[in-house]
């Protein structure tokens, strides 16, 4: 069955692969783009203009998405940009604006949503978390801090909008080739004595980017997850998942040490 689908941060990444292929499944996608206009001109799907750290924007969209279409069958949450740096030189106002977007911008677009998925009585909400929802490495304290806090609020609206045949699931991808790596903003530090870890940290993760998953592999979950009758809430994807949920489980301990000592060889 064919349906509407709205996909928050269609302009790049797992946002703007999705919306193409769901297209060209045939379903009626709507993105969203702080840059409508310019994103509109090289795509195949209706784009909105959508900033989600600003509620009249937000409000705004809302308005115009319901003049658009009569019913929306999927929200996938998928805006949001990564801060790395150490949680010690992260300042307070970085930290408000990763959860501004993250946390707040993804939780603010989904309550304006569900007014008209309860009023419809369906609908779908998915969220593009990350496995850093679940665990975490260093040098991510305030974009993992974001996505746990997101895990949290939607396995509980989970619970809350079943009622109204609401199904809430969670996307948890590992590392994955997208544009993330390079569009991750950074903090400035200039602690000295974290200069060599913070070197040999930065390596781990450029590695583990260059050997992460293709994008497609994650696109195709989300959409796996969409046709699915009965989805799940957690939903990881990626090499090494079971084991990523094996540690969040009952190992996270393993997963920390096995970082300290990489980082101590490479001294």
């Amino acid at each position: 069955m064919k349906k509407t689908i709205l996909i928050t941060g269609a302009s790049s990444g797992f946002g703007l692969m999705l919306a193409n292929k769901l297209h060209t499944e045939g379903h009626n996608v709507i993105g969203t783009s702080r840059n409508a206009e310019k994103l509109q001109a090289t795509v195949p799907f209706k784009v909105l203009s959508l900033d989600v750290t600003d509620e009249k924007s937000i409000e705004e969209f809302t308005k115009q998405l319901f003049e658009t279409v009569k019913e929306l069958d999927v929200l996938v949450n998928n805006a949001g940009y990564m801060l790395t740096g150490l949680a010690e030189e992260t300042s307070t106002e970085a930290g408000k604006l990763q959860f501004d977007t993250n946390f707040w911008g993804t939780v603010n677009v989904t309550k304006a949503i569900l007014p008209y998925f309860r009023k419809q009585e369906f609908g779908q909400i998915i969220t593009v978390s990350s496995m850093m929802g679940l665990i975490t490495i260093p040098m991510k304290s305030m974009y993992a801090a974001s996505k746990h806090a997101l895990e949290g609020y939607f396995k509980t609206l989970r619970f809350e909008v079943n009622q109204f045949n609401i199904k809430v699931s969670m996307i948890e991808p590992m590392w994955a080739k997208t544009n993330i790596g390079t569009n991750m903003i950074a903090v400035d530090g200039n602690i000295a004595e974290y200069k060599n870890y913070k070197e040999q940290v930065n390596k781990y993760i450029k590695n583990g980017l260059a050997e992460g998953d293709d994008p497609s592999v994650i696109v195709d979950k989300i959409i796996k997850v969409i046709n699915a009758k009965n989805p799940k809430i957690r939903n990881i994807v990626g090499k090494m998942a079971g084991m990523v949920l094996f540690l969040n489980n009952y190992a996270y301990s393993m997963f920390e040490n096995a970082i300290y000592k990489s980082v101590r060889s490479a001294k």
